[in-house]
């Protein structure tokens, strides 16, 4: 399974919000900012992730639910377990 090319410019622009975020908290941490900060900062890098790995699954459960052929390309269980990790 691919993540559908409508839904793929968005995952990556999250993807890359979380890359910058997450360079943002390490410089943080190196030079010393205070706790609250860093924990707001890693915060928003959980959030663009978890966002972007929700988008992933649901272009997944939209191909299950919509392809013609008889054979999902993910089982139920599969698409579970997904969210599981998400969690």
């Amino acid at each position: 399974m691919q993540v559908d090319e409508e839904s793929m410019k968005p995952v990556l622009n999250r993807l890359r919000r979380a890359h910058g975020q997450l360079a943002a908290v390490i410089e943080m941490v190196e030079s010393g900012r205070e706790c609250k900060d860093v924990v707001t900062q890693l915060a928003a890098v959980s959030k663009a992730l978890d966002r972007a790995g929700f988008k992933i699954v649901a272009s997944g459960m939209r191909q299950c639910l919509s392809d013609d052929s008889g054979t999902p390309p993910m089982t139920q269980e599969e698409l579970e377990k997904l969210f599981l990790t998400l969690a």
